[in-house]
C-alpha cells in the first residue's frame, strides 16, 4: 500500500481475504479512478501497462502501476535477491512481470483511487522526469529478458 492516501485503507480485508484463498497468487489492486486523476497520469500508465502485459503475454495484469498489493512473499524476496534494480519507482511492474515470468498468477481487484489536493495532504513523489526515465530504463530491460523467455511463456501459455 503506497504512503500517499490514494489507496482504500477499507479494502485491505478484501486483499487478504483473496489472498488467502489462493496464497500462490499475487493480488494487484486494478484502480477505478474518480475525476481527480490527473489526465497525464492516466495516459502514462496506459504506456506501462501495455509494456508489461506484452512482456507478460497478457497473462491478465490489469494495472502494473497501482501500488495495492499483495504479493507471495518467497517468490517476491527470490526475485528480489537476483536483481539489482526494482528498488524505486520501478518496484511495482518489475516486480509483477517478473513474477508472472516465475508461473505467478495475477488475481485483480477492483479498488477505488483518488488523488488528493494538496489542501487534504495530497503528497506525490512522482518526479516526471527522472521516474519515467526509470520505467523506460526498466522497460527496456523487461523486453530484452522477455525476448530471451518468450519460448517459456509461449510454451506455458499454449501448455500450462
Amino acid at each position: 500500500m503506497d504512503s500517499d492516501g490514494q489507496h482504500p485503507s477499507g479494502s485491505i480485508a478484501e486483499f487478504m481475504r483473496v489472498s488467502q484463498a489462493s496464497p500462490a497468487a499475487m493480488v494487484l489492486g486494478q484502480p477505478v479512478f474518480d475525476a481527480s486523476a490527473p489526465l497525464l497520469r492516466l495516459r502514462g500508465r496506459k504506456v506501462s501497462n501495455w509494456w508489461a502485459n506484452l512482456e507478460t503475454l497478457w497473462i491478465g495484469v490489469n494495472d502494473s502501476l497501482f501500488g495495492f498489493r499483495v504479493y507471495p512473499v518467497t517468490p517476491l524476496l527470490e526475485i528480489m535477491e537476483k536483481s539489482a534494480w526494482m528498488r524505486r519507482f520501478d518496484f511495482d511492474v518489475e516486480a509483477v512481470v517478473r513474477l508472472c515470468w516465475r508461473g505467478v498468477k495475477p488475481v485483480n481487484v477492483p479498488a477505488p483511487c483518488r488523488y488528493l489536493t494538496a489542501e487534504e495532504g495530497g503528497v506525490s513523489h512522482f518526479d516526471y522526469w527522472r521516474d519515467n526515465k526509470l520505467l523506460t530504463w526498466m522497460h527496456t530491460r523487461l523486453f530484452l529478458g522477455f525476448l530471451t523467455r518468450l519460448p517459456m511463456l509461449l510454451w506455458r501459455r499454449a501448455f500450462v
